[in-house]
């Protein structure tokens, strides 16, 4: 089996496969990447403490991770003796299904919280799932699609049970914090295009000073701090990931021009898009 994983996206429809190499995982270490593939992830050995669109994780053996199209992935750091079963779809392929409802709804309760810790049974039973889709890869090859479609919406589908009964209830929540899970979630929707905090409390029906006053109350952070923050991540992950010119970097997250982009990226992160792309491990 392949001991790679993909950085970004994946130069076939599907790969699948077993890591046994802690060190593998370091090429995700020290700068964030933003993930165009849709990755599932099982750990089964080993323990690792990543991030998924900023928000932290600590895996465990019988941990799985579902990393959506578009996420920012970052790991802080890997211990033990590693072993993670893979597969993944590639952005092309994605782009090739029709999305249907039942689909879009587990992608979106995925999204919420893409990380689920499995009982020992399930955790088995993933496994001998992750094994039967690497020998069906091997066997029918990695881009037949007429099978590949069936498979992702056959997993998909197994998936909806565990991340449609862990989704939040909403009711159980106060106002405040239905509020601000909301806002997040706008946040990750629209922060590419979107950056002015009128914008998000439009989009929930209030002011935005009552929404300021929310989110700090119930996060302690700022809606700017939140906004800039996923902003400033992706803006990273680019630099780092891709060989794009600065100014192709700042018209994808919708600034006007590269100069008022390099000042906002340095008035945040404190050395310009360009510094923070020169720069080594070892800076």
């Amino acid at each position: 089996m392949e001991q790679e994983l993909p950085k970004f996206d994946l130069p076939e429809d599907f790969v699948s496969g077993v890591l046994n190499d802690s060190l593998i995982l370091t090429l995700y270490m020290r700068y964030p990447c933003r993930i165009k593939a849709e990755m599932f992830v099982l750990l089964k050995r080993g323990t690792v403490d990543a991030s998924v669109n900023l928000v932290d994780y600590h895996l465990t053996d019988g941990t799985l991770a579902v990393i959506l199209p578009g996420s920012i992935l970052q790991i802080n750091k890997v211990e033990g003796d590693i072993e993670v079963y893979y597969a993944g779809f590639s952005s092309d392929f994605l782009r090739s299904i029709t999305p249907v409802k039942s689909i879009l709804d587990i992608s979106h309760a995925i999204r919420q919280n893409p990380v689920a810790v499995l009982n020992g049974d399930v955790a088995s039973l993933a496994k001998d799932y992750y094994l039967l889709v690497n020998r069906t890869h091997a066997l029918f090859g990695p881009d037949n699609r007429d099978l590949l479609r069936p498979m992702y919406a056959t997993l998909l589908q197994a998936l909806g049970g565990l991340y449609l009964k862990r989704k939040v209830n909403k009711e159980n929540l106060g106002p405040g914090e239905r509020i601000c899970q909301d806002f997040g979630q706008l946040v990750l929707d629209h922060y590419a295009k979107e950056k002015n905090v009128a914008f998000y409390a439009s989009k929930l029906g209030i002011t935005p000073a009552y929404l300021s006053t929310i989110v700090k109350q119930v996060t302690g952070r700022t809606c700017l701090d939140i906004i800039s923050n996923m902003v400033i991540m992706d803006a990273k992950a680019q630099l780092k990931s891709t060989n794009l010119p600065i100014y192709q970097i700042a018209d994808s997250l919708n600034f006007n021009n590269v100069s008022f982009f390099g000042k906002y990226f340095k008035r945040h992160v404190g050395v310009s898009p360009l510094e923070y792309r020169n720069m080594t491990d070892d800076e």
